[in-house]
């Protein structure tokens, strides 16, 4: 259990000032021009010693992430470039950061931006998020008139400027090389890599995209050293994170915990356990839409960190946990998934181009039951055809569910496809 000490974000749910001088009040841009004094290389190590990976989905390293941006300008300016595109599926944990603890942000922006040589940060932010919008403004604009940000900011002798862009509701702009696209006034399709951001992102110059966690949670690890952050969870899973819990819980949520909580301790301690008691999950989506399904068995040993579920063949992702109970048809909640990326699909590449749309038509028969048992095998093959053939995730983002499916719950397709035959209504679709 995570005291309340321990939090990085003690404003999560909006319940005190998210001005600047309620943020100062709770420890925010306490002592950052002293922490930007102690160099780049000194802040890169320290980051690096916390253990602190990507929370956008992937999990790279982050100090590791930063210490690719050239230590000399050879001419052109680097960005810092904030991915707060939050459009997965089940993940709204971005979102508490940016409206009720922006400074958190704010700060992380400068303190990384200065880190990696950088003067200006843009925030890409969602598109349908109007009022996370105006809260983050709000927050720049503060900081700019109390001289956080410009010229000197914070006093830390660092001119850097930060910027809000806003997104027009593209999924595909969550990827960092398609957000980088969009930010140039391009339609937003992902880059071939290499060059890897950190050679040649936005506008050609080198950049580091990182997501809002990532940044947000820097000056409190800074603040307090990093074998403090160090301290929670398992070693290369370290730190504390944010958990957006949604679906057949009692009382939906987004908390902070320390990594590597038990998946049944997080949702009995926060959530007030499973509709129905823990014996009625049915399915548990452990890290956003786009990682594969847990089965209940694999529930009830769950450790919410990166390396246990990729050993599940699963992932921590955003950690947006969704809970799906006895009551759920999970063939169509799968399908609903395909549809989804396949509407989402940018159409650059022909695997993902052709294989969402053919991987969610088969779905929709599987759903109704409306299909051959041999076509389930076909559906997997092709998966297999669209997962790691794609320029970007989104095609294994797509492929991943459906194998997760397949994996876990092979035998009620085919209950459904042999009930149709027969006429049994008990094993067909819900409306």
């Amino acid at each position: 259990m995570l005291k309340d000490q321990d939090r990085i974000f003690t404003n999560l749910y909006g319940m005190h000032d998210r001005s600047l001088k309620g943020a100062m009040k709770r420890g925010h841009w306490n002592g950052t021009a002293d922490i930007i004094k102690r160099g780049r290389d000194m802040i890169i190590e320290q980051v690096k010693a916390s253990g602190l990976r990507g929370r956008g989905g992937a999990g790279f390293p982050t100090g590791l992430k930063w210490s690719f941006m050239p230590k000399q300008s050879d001419g052109r300016p680097s960005y810092l470039v904030i991915n707060a595109d939050e459009s997965e599926p089940g993940t709204c944990k971005d979102r508490e950061i940016m409206r009720h603890d922006p400074h958190t942000l704010i700060e992380g922006a400068l303190i990384a931006s200065f880190a990696m040589n950088a003067n200006a940060c843009y925030i890409y932010i969602r598109g349908e998020y109007i009022r996370e919008r105006e809260a983050l403004q709000a927050a720049i604009d503060e900081c700019y008139d109390a001289g956080l940000l410009g010229k000197n900011a914070a006093k830390s002798g660092w001119d850097f400027d930060c910027y809000l862009h806003h997104g027009a509701g593209a999924y595909i702009c969550g990827e960092e090389t398609a957000l980088l696209e969009s930010l140039e006034g391009k339609k937003g399709m992902p880059r071939m890599k290499p060059p890897f951001p950190a050679g040649s992102g936005l506008y050609g110059c080198p950049t580091t995209v990182n997501n809002v966690e990532s940044i947000a949670v820097v000056p409190t690890i800074l603040r307090r050293g990093p074998e403090w952050f160090a301290g929670f969870g398992r070693p290369n899973n370290t730190g504390t994170k944010l958990f957006g819990i949604s679906g057949h819980v009692m009382k939906p949520c987004v908390v902070e915990e320390s990594m590597s909580i038990p998946l049944k301790e997080l949702l009995e301690r926060h959530c007030g356990g499973v509709r129905g008691g823990w014996d009625n999950i049915k399915a548990v989506i452990p890290g956003g839409s786009s990682v594969p399904l847990l089965t209940k068995a694999q529930c009830d040993d769950a450790i919410m960190d990166f390396d246990w579920l990729r050993e599940q063949r699963s992932g921590l992702g955003t950690a947006a946990v969704i809970v799906m109970d006895q009551s759920t048809d999970v063939i169509k909640a799968i399908w609903r998934l395909s549809k989804f990326y396949k509407h989402e699909s940018c159409g650059q590449c022909t695997p993902c181009r052709e294989g969402t749309g053919w991987m969610m038509r088969v779905m929709d028969r599987l759903v109704r039951g409306e299909a051959e048992v041999e076509e389930i095998d076909m559906l997997l093959s092709v998966t297999k055809q669209v997962e790691g053939h794609t320029i970007c995730a989104l095609g294994d983002a797509a492929a991943w569910p459906i194998q997760g499916l397949i994996r876990a719950f092979r035998d009620e397709i085919e209950d459904r496809i042999k009930a149709k035959r027969t006429g049994r209504v008990s094993a067909v679709a819900a409306e």
